[in-house]
């Protein structure tokens, strides 16, 4: 728990001396009936607490010379009927004592706690535009606690999005794990297809390791896609078959103890490339290489993008995917986007406790702001495709083949690490892979 308290100190300290922060978890959401949704945190809540419970707020009280820093926790109180139902509530006390926190309350008494905080603080903080989401109920609250106080509203998220950029020694090991779990689940997906499979069988083998593993969920809905459905970026529906010379690509990862992963893999249903998906698989992970290379501190992150758009960009001149008497040269097709027919995604994103992770890519917040450096401690995917649909003057032998290649990568002092390199990804070791 001495993480938690480090980054709610860390917080605090950045906030107006004697302001107030509000930090909600998410709400639990019906599902049909008197059924819920599996519950999910709030990740910002979750970074700053530790605590996974629902209906809990966290308060924190900036240092001023009226007193120093605190931290208190609004939860249910505890319930022994409610728990027969549904399970152990640690309540205020136990939260208290178990989680570090300076003070804690039943969240029944958050109204009056937080008018008396109120009554002399200079700003109140709060996920501005973000909590929305969660609950309008507390938005309306907040309005009338403004109202009623001499407080400014102030946004929390910019802070906390800066300090969830750059992962501690403890994330870096969960998302490790997270990585691990997810390339063994990748690897047992690949070796169990077989011409005929249904996309859901092969997802079920995704979702069995993730479990017996530890994960507790996929980190996103799992895309499962063969043949033609791989062109479909965000394809859901993972019931089609999987036929014999068909590509199956595979977006998926799990997420442990609050941390996402994020892995894509193609490979053919039979085991064996054919001529056309080799030479495409093989130029997509010619771009991935090339982004890879460029990433180590002090490079923008946009270069690992430049770097993958030059090389698709290249192949496509060179195998007839676009002409160059009518897109020009491989300058003009990367200046006029015409490669954005094949590959019109960006090349990866942050990853953390959430899969496309908060902060900025930007240097500042301003328009027109350039490229952030990297720094270590950041992690972030890597992920080039090609997705080619029937269309005129495109060869028909590349027709319904869609490729991703997507992997984990933590920005080191001296480079960078691969942390999902466990799950086969050559042309050759997808095929030995499979036949084994």
């Amino acid at each position: 728990m001495s993480i938690y308290a480090r980054r709610r100190a860390r917080l605090m300290a950045q906030m107006t001396p004697g302001a107030v922060a509000l930090v909600p978890t998410a709400l639990e959401v019906r599902r049909n009936s008197d059924c819920n949704y599996p519950f999910r945190h709030n990740s910002y809540f979750y970074y700053l607490t530790g605590f996974a419970e629902p209906s809990s707020i966290l308060v924190l009280v900036a240092a001023s010379a009226a007193g120093p820093a605190r931290s208190i926790l609004f939860c249910r109180a505890k319930n022994p009927e409610r728990e027969i139902w549904d399970g152990h509530r640690h309540g205020p006390e136990g939260a208290r004592a178990s989680f570090g926190f300076d003070e804690a309350y039943p969240v029944d008494a958050l109204d009056a706690h937080v008018t008396a905080l109120l009554a002399h603080a200079p700003a109140l903080y709060t996920l501005t535009g973000a909590s929305s989401a969660l609950d309008p109920q507390f938005d309306a609250q907040v309005k009338i606690w403004l109202h009623n106080a001499p407080a400014v509203a102030c946004d929390l998220r910019a802070a906390l999005d800066e300090m969830r950029v750059f992962k501690d020694d403890a994330e870096q090991a969960l998302m490790r794990r997270a990585a691990g779990i997810s390339c063994q689940a990748h690897a047992r997906a690949m070796r169990q297809t077989r011409p005929g499979m249904r996309e859901y069988e092969i997802e079920a083998e995704l979702l069995h390791e993730f479990r017996r593993n530890g994960a507790q969920y996929p980190a996103y809905p799992s895309i499962v896609a063969a043949g033609a459905n791989a062109c479909v970026l965000h394809y859901s529906a993972n019931d089609a078959l999987a036929n014999e010379g068909d590509l199956v690509l595979i977006d998926a990862g799990c997420e442990l103890d609050g941390y996402a992963s994020d892995i894509t893999r193609t490979y053919p249903v039979n085991g064996r490339f054919s001529g056309p998906q080799k030479t495409l698989y093989e130029l997509v992970l010619a771009a991935q290489q090339a982004a890879l290379h460029t990433i180590k501190p002090g490079q923008p992150y946009s270069a690992f993008h430049e770097a993958a758009v030059r090389v698709l960009a290249q192949g496509m001149l060179e195998l007839g995917l676009l002409d160059p008497n009518l897109c020009g040269s491989l300058e003009d097709v990367i200046a006029n986007h015409s490669y954005r027919q094949f590959y019109m995604h960006g090349s990866g994103h942050w990853l953390g406790m959430d899969v496309h992770d908060v902060g900025l890519y930007r240097a500042s917040a301003e328009p027109g702001a350039a490229s952030r450096p990297l720094q270590a401690g950041m992690m972030l995917t890597v992920e080039p495709g090609i997705y080619v649909r029937p269309a005129p003057g495109v060869p028909e032998q590349f027709w319904h083949i869609g490729i991703r290649i997507e992997d984990d990568v933590q920005v080191c002092a001296d480079g960078h690490a691969i942390i999902s390199c466990a799950a086969p990804k050559s042309v050759r070791a997808i095929e030995e892979w499979m036949r084994t």
